[in-house]
């Protein structure tokens, strides 16, 4: 549990949905933690943690598959796209279909033997968004892989002291917002080496609306 008190977190999730103006589209709940003191080249400060929420944001999260045989025929039932060897192979050198499977993709799980040309064709474009290439064990349950993927988001410290994420939508119930807020401050907390030194502001925002601090 985070040490940062669950009643202020609810209290700037209700302000954020409450105070946000009404748009024609599903707003997502973001959540931002500004640190300090973390050198951000050393081992504690390159965090990059993938987080399963407890509470999948209602908003689809486009999760592709690469992979071959009876694990692509899996995937086809539930992933958003399906990409073979074949596809791979046929991506070698072409920048611009690699960058249009990158921006589709919010997730791209990758049959382990096959993660060697993914990486050579698709993970140069995944790198900078932000995104890499999932791998999964070859006998792994292809289903669940992508249904459970469905509520991750990763957690990056890039240039800037800070982490980044969706946390919910504006339409979810406000307990299950904190209560996905607290699995990425705990998450988080785990990593850092003095986290209540290192946590400067925790912010919560939906798409349009104002930043709304959380007190601590």
């Amino acid at each position: 549990m985070s040490f940062v008190p669950r009643e202020n977190v609810e209290k700037a999730v209700r302000e954020a949905i409450e105070g946000s103006p009404k748009r024609r589209f599903k707003q997502s709940v973001d959540l931002t933690v500004v640190l300090k003191d973390v050198d951000l080249k050393s081992p504690q400060g390159r965090i990059r943690e993938i987080v399963f929420l407890p509470h999948p944001p209602r908003k689809h999260v486009k999760v592709c598959v690469v992979a071959d045989g009876d694990m692509a025929l899996k995937a086809k039932e539930v992933a958003d796209r399906v990409l073979g060897r074949e596809d791979l192979q046929a991506m070698m050198g072409n920048r611009k279909a690699a960058k249009k499977v990158a921006e589709f993709c919010d997730w791209v799980l990758v049959k382990t033997d096959l993660m060697p040309l993914a990486g050579r064709t698709l993970a140069p474009a995944l790198g900078p968004r932000g995104k890499v290439p999932v791998p999964v064990p070859p006998n792994a349950d292809i289903v669940a892989f992508v249904n459970r993927y469905r509520s991750a988001v990763m957690l990056r410290v890039k240039d800037q002291p800070q982490v980044m994420c969706r946390v919910g939508t504006e339409d979810m119930d406000v307990n299950e917002i904190v209560e996905n807020i607290y699995k990425v401050l705990s998450t988080l907390e785990n990593k850092l080496p003095n986290p209540r030194n290192n946590i400067a502001r925790v912010i919560v925002k939906t798409t349009m609306g104002p930043p709304v601090e959380v007190l601590f």
